[in-house]
């Protein structure tokens, strides 16, 4: 049990012109980890020296970011096998008081209204047609065409809430729904555009690599074949490679969701943020 009279007496000392001092107390309620968060908020209300309020929003972002990467790293060696997850923990970079369980409810609401207008004989297309129509028409969601570098487009809870988003987000919601309903969408990693596959689940499959079709959930779930993504491939002068055409991992879906993390806090100039999402980066290697 963390002693409540000592940690208010350590953030006294976080302004603390002496670095030695300073150095001392912000390991010590570095090390009490999210036991201190409560504490160090608290004081942050109570403060009115900046230089007392940026230590306390410094050493409470450290806190929260070290617990981040810790589950990260733990998604990831303990299989990554569920997606949702790891695109939650990415959210709370930016969003560390996250409602995780109101965005489980949010997916379960838009799943649930896909089940209940579904046919038991539904065929492939209908399948996607059907999503489509919940998706798009219903939900409203769509391609954030005019403002695609914001960075708000690659975190969960603001592409649920504004209805907008980027390729790999808008894909990653419906396939996570597909998926939900044990209908066969996985992502795929094609070089500057992010699609997905239906995959044919038999086993005397008649389509090469088990792919029956392509979708576009950054164009309302807009289908197409194999050979249009040759031709994609063509235009950007790339050879043929198996990754283009196949699903990919889940790890690889959140290494490119901080990619696009890390090009839009580029984009706005924010060196600090770039560094933190290279970090977690790594953390999937």
């Amino acid at each position: 049990m963390i002693n409540q009279t000592e940690v208010k007496s350590l953030i006294r000392l976080l302004d603390d012109p002496d670095q030695g001092i300073y150095n001392h107390v912000h390991d010590k309620l570095l090390s009490y980890g999210t036991e201190a968060i409560g504490f160090l908020e608290s004081a942050f209300e109570q403060a009115f020296d900046p230089i007392l309020q940026e230590r306390i929003a410094n050493l409470v972002h450290e806190i929260q970011f070290g617990i981040l990467k810790t589950d990260l790293k733990l998604w990831h060696q303990s299989g990554a096998f569920d997606l949702l997850q790891g695109i939650i923990i990415i959210n709370r970079y930016q969003y560390p008081d996250l409602d995780e369980q109101k965005l489980i409810n949010q997916i379960e609401d838009i799943k649930r209204d896909v089940w209940i207008q579904m046919m038991n004989e539904a065929s492939p297309v209908e399948q996607i047609k059907l999503i489509n129509h919940v998706f798009y028409h219903l939900h409203g969601f769509s391609g954030n065409i005019t403002n695609h570098q914001d960075p708000q487009n690659s975190y969960l809870s603001q592409v649920l809430e504004t209805k907008k988003g980027n390729q790999i987000l808008l894909a990653s919601i419906y396939s996570i729904i597909a998926q939900k309903l044990d209908i066969p969408v996985y992502g795929v990693n094609l070089p500057q555009h992010f699609i997905l596959a239906y995959m044919d689940e038999s086993q005397q499959s008649e389509f090469e690599n088990g792919v029956m079709f392509y979708i576009n959930a950054f164009n309302k779930g807009f289908i197409f074949g194999r050979r249009d993504v040759d031709m994609f491939l063509k235009q950007l002068n790339l050879d043929f490679d198996k990754q283009f055409y196949e699903p990919c991992s889940n790890t690889d879906i959140i290494r490119r969701i901080l990619r696009n993390l890390i090009s839009s806090y580029e984009h706005l100039g924010s060196p600090d943020k770039v560094a933190e999402l290279n970090e977690l980066l790594n953390l999937l290697d």
